[in-house]
């Protein structure tokens, strides 16, 4: 059973040693990456690939459509892990055009349990109804959406408390809002960089 995946792995690893002897015994040691992914589970989205980074240089956490909604345990446990034990000075949250569940949030084709997980993107989308009808072709009004539900949840992760908390006792945390295109490969900043509470109350 998935013999090939195994081969894969095993070629992986040796090409890993040959290029640095030490580096399954340094990433052993310890776990001390600087950014925290909070991405979406599209497999065409890969966090570390993405940015050329190597195992243990980033901490991540991916759901669809790359939400940080403060009921979610999962994601909670994430962050806290990430800010308070591995003390990550970046957190980007990182949406990527076309995204299938922003575009299914904008349908309404959700069912059972993805419609009440994606339910905080329609809220967005209605939100900024205005906006989004200025576009006349629905491929522009989801990219925009994708943006603007990275807004949001660069404002939900800024305003949480365990983020908060950590500007309090001075830790040095940033709050990156990006989307990734799949058609280039490239990763667009939306500019929304948050690095202390005034700039998450302004958000």
């Amino acid at each position: 059973m998935l013999d090939h995946l195994k081969k894969k792995n095993r070629i992986w690893a040796e090409r890993k040693v040959a290029t640095d002897s030490d580096f399954f015994k340094r990433l052993a040691r310890q776990q001390a990456p600087e950014y925290l992914w909070i991405g979406c589970s599209d497999s065409r989205v890969p966090a570390t690939e993405i940015v050329d980074l190597d195992p243990g240089e980033m901490f991540v956490h991916r759901n669809i459509a790359n939400l940080a909604p403060p009921q979610d345990a999962n994601y909670l446990s994430v962050l806290q892990f990430a800010v308070e034990v591995i003390k990550v000075r970046h957190i980007l949250v990182v949406g990527h055009y076309g995204c299938g569940g922003v575009h299914a949030a904008m349908h309404n084709k959700t069912s059972s349990m993805c419609d009440h997980w994606l339910h905080p993107i329609r809220e967005t989308a209605r939100e900024h109804q205005h906006e989004l009808d200025q576009f006349e072709h629905d491929h522009d009004r989801l990219n925009r959406l994708c943006e603007l539900n990275v807004i949001q949840q660069v404002r939900n992760v800024s305003r949480d408390v365990i983020v908060q908390t950590a500007w309090e006792r001075g830790q040095q945390i940033s709050v990156h809002g990006w989307v990734y295109s799949l058609s280039n490969g490239l990763v667009k900043d939306l500019e929304v960089t948050v690095r202390n509470p005034v700039d998450a109350g302004k958000l």
